[in-house]
């Protein structure tokens, strides 16, 4: 490679790099800008009485059992939607029934009505079942999730036919096969999965908002409302509190946040 040629692409390199950093700090800045506004001293105090206002809300305030609220419906709604994703998906994948092709062809056409459209319905169903300001009104609606299926399901083509037709030898039942053979197979999928929709669960606002009108039953990310208009702290801070552990969850687990959004997005193309 000629001496020319190395430097161009050095300075194609330097400017992508350039570029890269650019588009990072422009990404970066709402959320640099809030957390600033966020520490930002009270008029009349310091940064330190900020520090402490925060604690305080956290300490002694409902904060505690609003976190423990998301925790329990993000927590059951991630659950919930594993187990019946990748039972759904080894079904349509593995057995051979009658509407298999139409299920698949629901779950498939499900990407073009937005949840948003079912609210409605959704609120009309809890409300009759008695389920609205309950845990179980909030967890339900938010159990459709046709990407994991799909996910799952395409994961399960891809497992060699060896390995069911020998567990059927051996006389292993179907759910023999599902659990002992094929989900164990997948744990990395299912961990990446499990991260992805804990914390898009934890997220949610319109539906637990819709759902829960009590106080001590609404999610943290509802009750953040509740924390600005009782204790006087910004409406960025209170946003800050809400999705602290969703950025922790992010952090430690960011590698798996990235594959589960690459196979959705290599799903969806």
């Amino acid at each position: 490679m000629s001496p020319v040629l190395v430097r161009r692409l050095d300075a194609v390199g330097l400017l992508l790099t350039l570029l890269a950093l650019a588009l990072g700090i422009v990404w970066a800045f709402p959320l640099l800008w809030s957390i600033a506004a966020t520490l930002r001293p009270h008029p009349g105090g310091s940064m330190l009485d900020s520090l402490l206002l925060y604690a305080s809300v956290l300490f002694n305030s409902d904060m505690g059992r609003w976190y423990l609220n998301s925790l329990i419906t993000a927590g059951g709604v991630t659950l919930i939607v594993l187990a019946i994703s990748s039972a759904c998906g080894y079904a349509i994948s593995q057995l051979d029934f009658t509407g298999r092709r139409l299920l698949w062809g629901m779950i498939l056409a499900s990407f073009m009505i937005p949840v948003q459209a079912l609210i409605i319905n959704h609120f009309f169903l809890m409300n009759q079942w008695g389920l609205i300001n309950t845990w179980l009104g909030v967890i339900l609606p938010q159990l459709i999730a046709p990407i994991a299926v799909i996910v799952y399901k395409q994961y399960f083509d891809t497992v060699p036919a060896a390995l069911r037709e020998a567990a059927r030898i051996d006389g292993a039942s179907e759910a023999q096969i599902f659990f002992r053979v094929y989900l164990p197979l997948n744990w990395g999928i299912s961990s990446a999965l499990a991260i992805i929709i804990f914390i898009g669960a934890w997220n949610a606002f319109l539906w637990p908002f819709l759902a829960v009108t009590k106080p001590e039953l609404m999610n943290v990310t509802v009750a953040a409302t509740e924390v600005q208009d009782r204790y006087g702290i910004s409406g960025l801070a209170a946003a800050l509190l809400s999705g602290l552990p969703v950025a922790v969850v992010y952090l430690l687990f960011q590698r798996r946040v990235t594959e589960a959004v690459m196979l959705a997005g290599s799903i969806k193309g």
